[in-house]
């Protein structure tokens, strides 16, 4: 039986656990939460513990800072988090505070951004911190007073005797509670969720009054004394390298004090060839590039474009795949006693992440040391390359971890980061590197393309019975390039008698990575759109024929994922979420909108969530797409721990997946052709529809929001503009004169 969700947590808490507890300065406590998480699964397939510590430090006033070690990318974890502690260790929001942690593994554990992990991954361990606290408060009352712990209740940061009604805030206990031996974490008493006054409440996000009156939070805001900008040009052929430039003449330019050439190495998330400029303000710095002239060696990646890659894929969809990724009964045999059988190729193009803060990274370098203030949404992984580039010890190099004006996967690599450290080594002056817009379009680490040449067959009562999926994607020998690859359980795997899956690689000079919901916000477009298809060739309605797919409610076995073993898939909630936007859109009365107006309907599993989503969309004679409203279901477990934050976050997922269907990153000649926002376009606020989300409470372990409400809006979107249209929507994207009908 696969694993439950609570099964990650429960994992880590067999193992030792532990508490420290140390005065503050100035006054106060210091509580030290070490709670061990889960063994996350290493490439060997041994089991590695892994440690999560949160702060809790309580001044002589009674109020409360609580550490978030987790990087804000405005997924809202600088409150979560926070939250979380601060319910179980029993004090009034008001009276919290919270600080960004820097980076400290031994401390903290695993400090990144990614994957809506943040949610499954702390909601326990965090629980049992703040409870083990509430605890330690109670013993030190309880042996101020003489009296037994029993007689002891908290509230509001303070700790009540139940009889005699005497009461003592946190903060006069805090000499005598570091004295306390710590609770041991398994054993901890922990709050009924019905007396829950900080979780389940929307809180505002702790940054956002400096977030809109532009007070410095971001890395594009660091300033440390002495301190110069540095710009970084690379080869626009991904991996190519310097032959030689013009330094001497940039040297000349105003403002400019040192320009030179950074010799880098073959892997792309890490420092490649470059030449450096650094100047007294960046302005002067970028300037300095349209002076620049570099002779590059453009390498292989030259060769690459996003033509041959489409010559390439329709040739390999004509031959066996070269990998078997999931085989099930026999298709060949269900397609010919199939009653309709279906072919179709989809196709979706390279995407670029768009932050609208521009990769970044501020660095000093002094006696071999370096210190980073960097917007990374994975930054230990930075410090082990900048220690590798640098020739340093990882304990010199010291990161500080800022708020980050947009991630959604990109800042999961850190190139800009050991540019950065490599450029101010040289440099020998402190500096901030900031890329322009065009660097950062044309540099980054996109969401692959794919294709999918589809065969689908139904029976005679409209039952599917045949799923055959040819996937061309790109990666070397065995191994998928970042992003590309497809799950086994990829649905309709498991739901149809005869499935194929298969798979056959494209090289690739391009780098790639996670896009949020990565992997997801392709797959689910192609496989969607063609359930969308299948059902309609079976002459059924979209919405039950997926229904009809999915069948009775019951568990199914995952593969394992990033962490080893996985939740099983639970289909009743899956169906839940349909049958509430099936309600909630009138999907019943679709058939009387006006022309040109549809509704389309899917549905995604990722990331531990359940979501399905209807659109709404009306498309006009010459081709125009208005999307004007969607639906989303979710159910992300049993309790929503900041409602406002849950909601900002499935709806800004929906936005986002409207926004993909329109921008594309073409490649030629091994570099990328977009530049900047004219040429890849971001869903304006005039484009954005109404999107009414609701979340289903189920009895399972809460889980994240950042990603899994995106998949399910791309495909939901194409079918409505079937629905609209009656043409179909397999290749993005979306393109005006595909639709014009005047």
């Amino acid at each position: 039986m696969a694993a439950r969700p609570e099964d990650f947590a429960a994992r880590g808490l067999s193992r030792r656990s532990f508490m420290t507890a140390s005065a503050a300065a100035g006054g106060g406590l210091l509580l030290n939460f070490s709670v061990p998480l889960f063994a996350a699964a290493t490439a060997d397939k041994k089991a590695a513990a892994t440690t999560l510590n949160a702060y809790i430090s309580i001044s002589p006033d009674n109020i409360f800072t609580i550490m978030a070690k987790n990087p804000e990318i405005g997924q809202g974890v600088k409150t979560m988090l926070p939250m979380i502690i601060a319910e179980e260790f029993d004090v009034d929001w008001k009276d919290v505070r919270t600080e960004q942690a820097g980076l400290d593994p031994q401390k903290f554990g695993p400090q990144f951004a990614g994957g809506s992990f943040t949610t499954p991954m702390n909601y326990d361990p965090l629980r049992r911190a703040g409870a083990a606290g509430r605890q330690m408060m109670l013993t030190a009352a309880a042996q101020t007073w003489g009296v037994p712990e029993s007689e002891c209740e908290t509230a509001s940061g303070t700790v009540r005797h139940k009889t005699n009604g005497k009461s003592i805030k946190y903060a006069a206990l805090a000499a005598k509670a570091a004295t306390v031996a710590a609770p041991d974490l398994k054993t901890v008493t922990l709050k009924d969720p019905k007396s829950f006054r900080i979780i389940g409440q929307s809180k505002p996000g702790v940054d956002s009054p400096k977030v809109v009156t532009g007070q410095p939070l971001f890395g594009i805001d660091v300033n440390v004394p002495g301190m110069r900008y540095a710009v970084y040009q690379k080869c626009p052929v991904f991996g190519g390298k310097v032959v030689s430039a013009n330094t001497d003449a940039i040297r000349k330019l105003p403002g400019v004090r040192d320009a030179f050439v950074l010799k880098g190495g073959t892997a792309l998330d890490g420092l490649l060839d470059g030449v450096a400029i650094i100047a007294d303000s960046w302005w002067q710095a970028n300037k300095a590039l349209e002076k620049l002239e570099v002779k590059w060696d453009e390498g292989a990646t030259a060769q690459q474009s996003s033509a041959l890659f489409a010559q390439q894929a329709a040739e390999l969809s004509k031959k066996t795949p070269e990998r078997s990724i999931k085989k099930e009964g026999n298709v060949d045999a269900a397609l010919k006693g199939a009653a309709k059988v279906v072919d179709s190729a989809y196709f979706y193009p390279f995407l670029a992440h768009a932050t609208l803060e521009p990769q970044n990274c501020t660095a000093e370098f002094k006696n071999g040391k370096v210190e980073i203030w960097a917007p990374s949404q994975n930054p230990a992984p930075g410090r082990k390359m900048v220690a590798a580039q640098l020739g340093i010890p990882e304990a010199d190099v010291l990161i500080h971890i800022t708020r980050i004006g947009g991630g959604f996967g990109r800042r999961l690599s850190n190139d800009y980061m050991v540019e950065s450290a490599a450029i101010a080594k040289q440099a020998g002056v402190p500096v901030k590197l900031l890329w322009n817009r065009a660097q950062d379009t044309q540099h980054d680490f996109y969401r692959p393309a794919g294709f999918h040449y589809f065969t689908g067959a139904v029976d005679q009562s409209g039952k599917l019975i045949a799923f055959r999926d040819h996937f061309v994607t790109f990666g070397a020998g065995k191994d998928f390039a970042s992003s590309a690859a497809v799950s086994t359980s990829e649905f309709p795997s498991r739901f149809v008698p005869n499935f194929e899956l298969g798979a056959s690689l494209i090289p690739l000079g391009v780098p790639t990575g996670p896009l949020r919901a990565p992997g997801s916000n392709g797959l689910s477009f192609a496989f969607q759109s063609f359930v969308d298809e299948m059902a309609h060739a079976a002459g059924k309605d979209p919405l039950q024929f997926r229904l009809d797919l999915l069948g009775e409610p019951r568990l199914l076995d995952e593969p394992p994922g990033f962490f080893g073993p996985a939740p099983s898939f639970n289909v009743g909630r899956m169906r839940n979420v349909l049958l509430n936007v099936q309600q909630r859109s009138n999907w019943a009365q679709r058939d009387k909108l006006p022309k040109g107006t549809g509704l389309g309907v899917a549905f995604y599993y990722s990331h531990l969530g359940y979501f399905a989503e209807v659109v709404k969309a009306t498309v006009s004679p010459a081709g125009e797409v208005k999307v004007d409203k969607v639906w989303v279901a979710g159910d992300i477990g049993s309790q929503i721990i900041n409602p406002s934050g849950a909601l900002n976050q499935a709806e800004g997922s929906a936005l986002d997946g409207i926004g993909e269907m329109f921008g594309q990153i073409t490649i030629e000649a091994g570099r990328a052709v977009q530049s900047n926002f004219h040429e890849f376009p971001l869903l304006r606020m005039n484009q954005a529809p109404d999107v009414d989300v609701q979340f289903l409470i189920s009895d399972n372990p809460p889980t994240g929001v950042g990603e899994p409400a995106l998949p399910p809006v791309i495909p939901a979107l194409a079918n409505a503009i079937f629905a609209a249209t009656g043409k179909r929507i397999r290749k993005l994207p979306i393109d005006a004169a595909d639709l014009k009908t005047a």
